[in-house]
């Protein structure tokens, strides 16, 4: 099949862990590349931001990247993109006339609306995945939500108007049959793993002479849940936490949330036991995952949660907030520990407890790992979503094809 990626903001090409590049990047080049490699051909267009980029490239996984003219060719903030999507969508369709794919899949809202806009005319079937949706956003953060105000609407009319939303977890579904999305119209397959490159045997980061070492990696923004694994430190003797996002190292001082969390450490008498470890190279991460004694991932809310999933392949055990698709992802019990968030006691205890019970987080990590293996590969994600395009390329029902894709466990 002939598939047409939209990921506006999100490039595939783009660094981790800085503002507005996270798992969405991520996961729009692992699956376009498992794409590329179960025979399909891969074209991502998103937007350019930066005058030097290639109008197209092939890069080395197979699929193809389209650098799209949308608005100035520079760095802008996501939230305020919304006025370039028209171009955008305009652009896109050019394309896609000169060269026709099977299906188009948007990634984000603001995808969403630039692939309806632009297949209206031509018949072609859009399948969507929001990654995250703003009536959650708004619903935790509340007035310190920067997204456009159309974004709910946009959001309800995509959910009309694609021939499937491809859901990542049971979470996302059940606030998407709230918005009026037909239950029979949704597919759930969560993110992947590259189970190849996050495995538990291989070098680990060096040690810092603590006792135990917890984990944490994101974006620095508050509801990653930084701050209260900070708050909950105290009550964690001789545990040091690494938190890995944001700006490179030598750049860490200039960002308002880096700072922000290194005030709270020095304020809570932590400040020698949290180490902001900045943007960490990809390849360095399985090291750096192998070398924890527990991955803490304790958002307020989470679509999904790639990093949960990285760690149990490298057989940590996780923390893991009780939210979103780490509901699915990490099993309590059997692959790791859920914690209410937002609630830095309750993560204090969970964390106490299970660095004091070594077996107890050996068995956790050989679970977390059989399980990323058995459900996660991206291989196997990228073959349940090709019977989603299958699906709707013949004009049915995603959820006919795909009724054990209902749940991730």
């Amino acid at each position: 099949m002939r598939i047409a990626m939209v990921s506006e903001h999100a490039s595939p090409l783009a660094a981790l862990g800085e503002v507005d590049a996270g798992g969405q990047n991520l996961h729009v080049a692992e699956l376009s590349a498992a794409l590329v490699r179960q025979g399909h051909d891969v074209t991502v267009y998103t937007r350019r931001d930066d005058p030097r980029q290639a109008p197209r490239l092939r890069t080395p996984a197979g699929y193809d990247v389209v650098h799209v003219p949308a608005g100035p060719a520079r760095n802008v903030g996501k939230d305020e993109l919304l006025p370039h999507m028209g171009e955008f969508a305009r652009y896109l369709q050019r394309c896609l006339r000169r060269q026709r794919p099977d299906a188009v899949h948007s990634h984000f809202w603001m995808s969403g609306l630039v692939a309806v806009l632009a297949c209206r005319e031509l018949g072609i079937p859009v399948l969507h995945t929001y990654h995250a949706l703003g009536v959650v956003k708004r619903r935790h953060q509340g007035a310190a939500d920067t997204s456009p105000r159309q974004r709910p609407a946009v959001e309800a009319m995509i959910g009309r108007s694609a021939a499937a939303i491809v859901a990542t977890c049971t979470d996302e579904m059940f606030e998407l049959v709230r918005m009026g999305v037909s239950r029979r119209r949704i597919a759930i397959v969560p993110c992947g793993v590259d189970i190849g490159q996050f495995h538990p045997n291989g070098p680990r980061a060096p040690a810092s002479g603590h006792a135990h070492r917890v984990v944490g990696v994101g974006r620095l923004v508050p509801r990653k849940g930084f701050a209260d694994l900070i708050a909950a430190l105290p009550g964690v003797p001789g545990a040091e936490l690494v938190i890995v996002g944001g700006p490179e190292p030598a750049r860490l001082g200039q960002d308002a949330e880096a700072r922000r969390l290194a005030e709270l450490a020095a304020w809570a008498g932590v400040a020698d036991r949290v180490r902001l470890a900045g943007q960490v190279q990809r390849r360095r991460m399985p090291a750096l995952l192998r070398s924890a004694d527990l991955v803490a991932c304790v958002p307020w809310y989470e679509p999904f949660g790639i990093v949960a999933l990285e760690a149990m392949a490298c057989g940590v055990p996780v923390v893991a907030s009780a939210v979103g698709g780490l509901i699915d992802t990490v099993v309590d019990g059997r692959t790791g520990v859920h914690v209410p968030p937002r609630r830095p006691a309750a993560l204090s205890a969970a964390l106490r407890e299970l660095l004091a019970d070594p077996g107890g987080r050996a068995e956790l990590g050989l679970a977390g790992r059989d399980r990323a293996v058995s459900r996660y590969s991206w291989d196997r994600i990228a073959f349940d979503v090709q019977r989603v395009y299958e699906r709707c390329v013949v004009g049915g029902q995603p959820s006919d094809v795909l009724p054990a894709v209902g749940s991730a466990r």
